[in-house]
């Protein structure tokens, strides 16, 4: 029987191999189904982020700060161009492979940088990460050139500070430095991220929200090099305010420059209205070296070196004001009737309390001398008898009357009060009773008495300008296209309670001290010009030096005397008024006489040489 070729046992088993077949079929599009509904339904909004991320670049553009300007229009600090090197942590796919490639072209931190990386990975993974500022022409040629490879790294052009002149004012000006995450948490500073830079100190810091302006930004298309396309939305940034300071460059130079190779502090005002001219401290620093940060060890020797470069000796530096001080003992004895203009006292060169020897500057002494010539030659023993016939209290009330222990209001920060001792104040502090000697040691401007730069050139301006005291300004204006937010304003703190005919002896006494025969400021003459000042050489120490038995260049010279110079200028109708505070250079009117000479005829418009 021939058979009809149909084979049940075949036709079952392939019946069973193509149900199997359809199972992986519906199993295998099942899984398709499945991993297209967590592509697009899941996962959709996580992935079409991360597409456009790759596509589009969201780029901060941070405005132009201020610029600041002298009072004569003359530019201090701008901004310039500068290329900077981020990471977007998001498209970073091995950190330790693109980070050793970053060492070959730029000197980086691996280790900080990582820890940056880590810090902001989860709450910033798309936000730009600053890795280092200011790139040079050579780095910058490098990365260029090697972007393909280096994945989730971008280059940005953007504003830098600079300061045209260095060092000059910088203790006014101030300089930037890096936001803290102490400060971006405190809301005080809105707009800024993290790698922005801020005012640290000085005008920049003080002025900070007019100066900053407010950032923009831009959506960028680019390619898989991130090499940018087209920009698809761009928020113009608002450029800051800019500033004019009550300075003077050429004054403020030629104050530096007498600090050459000293430390000390210069402060020339306007005595009319408060106005600061110049304000020098030594030694200083340059605010350009902190834009592109500063390395540990440098930054602890700024700090904890001794020199404290950023201290601003003219409103924080806190020193005896030696002789100047009779200024204030004068007045006050003259104001309470305890010394009449022309009553003499006899100065033998030595003054007795007790067993204690009080000396005057001059060995063998000034013979008979009234008010007038004890201010023109500074004869210590007229005012030790002065001080002790007044008492400390009396003292330091007028010395408060002058501003002294006291803030001027300068708002540059860290501004020190001073101080003027009392007797409550020292059975206060110390917790005992205030001794006779102290209050001969305080009458010239010893013992506990400590004052500021800028508080010696407001008193001396108070004394010449109908007794009013200002608060110190170094702001001019601040605005842009014409328009101003601010301009400076003369305030007056308080006036000077002093009959007029009192301030005319002390004024002058002062003018003796310059145009006199044996007065101790004949340096600081100027021919054609009424010139009045004071000179003061403060002791740093005593014990020190008499133990050692030395004397003028043999003493160390952090023993050695600090130099003071008050002046006024001219004394009929002031115009400047300017202290000086050589630190350890010896006698005032020798040191420091002559720098206040020279910034008085600079402002005046006078030659630089000629007596």
């Amino acid at each position: 029987m021939r058979s009809s070729g149909f084979d049940p046992i075949t036709s079952e088993y392939f019946q069973v191999r193509l149900r199997r077949v359809m199972a992986f079929i519906l199993l295998a599009f099942a899984v398709l189904v499945l991993r297209l509904w967590l592509l697009q339904i899941v996962h959709g909004p996580e992935y079409r982020v991360k597409s456009e991320s790759n596509r589009i670049h969201l780029r901060d553009i941070p405005p132009f700060r201020g610029m600041i300007f002298d009072r004569g229009g003359h530019l201090l600090v701008d901004n310039r161009p500068a290329y900077h090197l981020y990471v977007v942590p998001e498209e970073i796919q091995d950190a330790d492979v693109l980070l050793s490639r970053l060492k070959k072209f730029v000197t980086i931190d691996p280790a900080a940088v990582q820890r940056k990386l880590d810090s902001v990975r989860r709450s910033q993974p798309f936000r730009p990460l600053l890795l280092k500022r200011d790139l040079s022409r050579k780095e910058l040629a490098m990365l260029e050139t090697n972007l393909f490879n280096l994945p989730g790294v971008m280059i940005q052009v953007k504003p830098q500070r600079h300061y045209m002149r260095g060092k000059l004012a910088a203790h006014v000006i101030g300089y930037l430095g890096e936001i803290s995450e102490a400060q971006l948490d405190s809301g005080k500073y809105p707009e800024h991220r993290p790698g922005d830079l801020i005012g640290k100190s000085g005008v920049e810091a003080r002025w900070q929200s007019q100066l900053n302006g407010s950032r923009g930004g831009e959506q960028v298309e680019v390619d898989a090099a991130g090499r940018r396309l087209k920009v698809l939305s761009r928020v113009p940034p608002v450029s800051g305010l800019n500033l004019a300071l009550t300075l003077d460059k050429d004054l403020q130079a030629l104050a530096e420059e007498g600090l050459t190779d000293h430390k000390g502090a210069i402060v020339a005002m306007n005595p009319q209205n408060g106005e600061i001219l110049a304000m020098a401290s030594a030694p200083a620093f340059d605010p350009n070296t902190f834009i592109g940060g500063i390395d540990p060890v440098s930054w602890k020797r700024m700090v904890s070196g001794g020199e404290y470069p950023l201290q601003n000796r003219g409103i924080s530096g806190q020193y005896p004001p030696g002789s100047v001080f009779k200024i204030v003992v004068g007045l006050a004895g003259l104001e309470e009737g305890i010394v009449r203009p022309e009553e003499e006292a006899f100065c033998s060169g030595r003054y007795q309390l007790g067993t204690h020897t009080f000396r005057c500057w001059k060995r063998y002494g000034h013979g008979n001398v009234n008010f007038h010539r004890a201010i023109r030659e500074s004869c210590d023993v007229y005012f030790y008898k002065l001080g002790r016939r007044l008492g400390v209290d009396r003292i330091a009330e007028y010395a408060k009357r002058l501003g002294l222990g006291m803030r001027t209001g300068l708002n540059l920060g860290s501004e020190r009060p001073g101080l003027i001792p009392t007797r409550a104040w020292k059975l206060k502090r110390w917790g005992v009773n205030w001794q006779a000697g102290e209050t001969i040691s305080a009458s010239i401007g010893q013992s506990f008495v400590l004052v500021t730069p800028i508080q010696m050139a407001r008193l001396a301006s108070a004394v010449f300008n109908g007794g009013i005291l200002y608060q110190p300004k170094v702001v001019q204006w601040v605005g842009k296209g014409g328009k101003s937010v601010y301009r400076m304003e003369p305030t007056v703190i308080s006036r000077v309670e002093a009959k007029p005919e009192n301030l005319k002896r002390l004024q002058r006494a002062l003018v003796a001290v310059v145009n006199e025969p044996h007065g101790t400021g004949w340096r600081a003459k100027i021919k054609g010009v009424q010139v009045a000042g004071k000179t003061g050489t403060a002791q740093v120490v005593n014990l020190e030096t008499e133990k050692a038995g030395t004397k003028g260049k043999d003493v160390l010279e952090k023993y050695r005397d600090h130099a003071w110079f008050v002046a006024v200028a001219p004394a009929g109708d002031p115009k400047i008024a300017v202290a000086v505070l050589v630190e350890n250079a010896g006698h005032g009117g020798s040191v420091a006489a002559p720098i206040a000479q020279r910034m008085i005829r600079a402002h005046l418009g006078m030659e630089a040489s000629g007596g």
